[in-house]
């Protein structure tokens, strides 16, 4: 299984926020549409991401204030990416070593989408499902001993 396969099932809905917007407006941004991430674009530039990870730690360092910081001030810059045709595997072994719960995901310089570490364990338990059931199927229908005894 590849990113694209996983992005085809999420959809393409995609936020994005320039480095310059108020981190307060980004906050909300994510929390209206309930998402743990914005990808921080400058243009049509990745140029990094804001995670709610960052949110916290700004919160924490600034004792619950964020008055007057912008998204460039707490963003990860140069976040990891993987591609559309990027292995599955691949992506959970980024992940992991990386500790990264989101990566954008870039096709020749142009943002796709962005897949979790969510997306990832949702695709995972779907491809075992299957896999289950398509197992459980061979099985119930494997030949008995006597049923090739009376076929030969």
């Amino acid at each position: 299984m590849k990113v694209s396969d996983i992005l085809q099932v999420k959809g393409s809905v995609l936020y994005t926020v320039a480095p310059d917007t108020p981190l307060q407006t980004a906050i909300l941004v994510m929390s209206e549409h309930d998402i743990g991430s914005l990808v921080v674009m400058d243009y049509e530039k990745l140029v990094g991401i804001l995670t709610f990870r960052e949110v916290i730690k700004t919160l924490a360092l600034h004792r619950g204030t964020v008055d007057g910081l912008t998204v460039r001030s707490v963003m990860s810059a140069e976040p990891l990416t993987c591609s559309m045709d990027t292995e599955l595997d691949e992506v959970r072994r980024i992940m992991l070593t990386q500790h990264a719960r989101y990566l954008p995901v870039v096709d020749q310089q142009v943002l796709m989408g962005v897949i979790s570490f969510y997306d990832v364990a949702k695709a995972v338990v779907e491809a075992q499902d299957f896999e289950n059931s398509m197992l459980k199927a061979y099985i119930r229908d494997w030949p008995s001993d006597e049923t090739e005894k009376t076929a030969n």
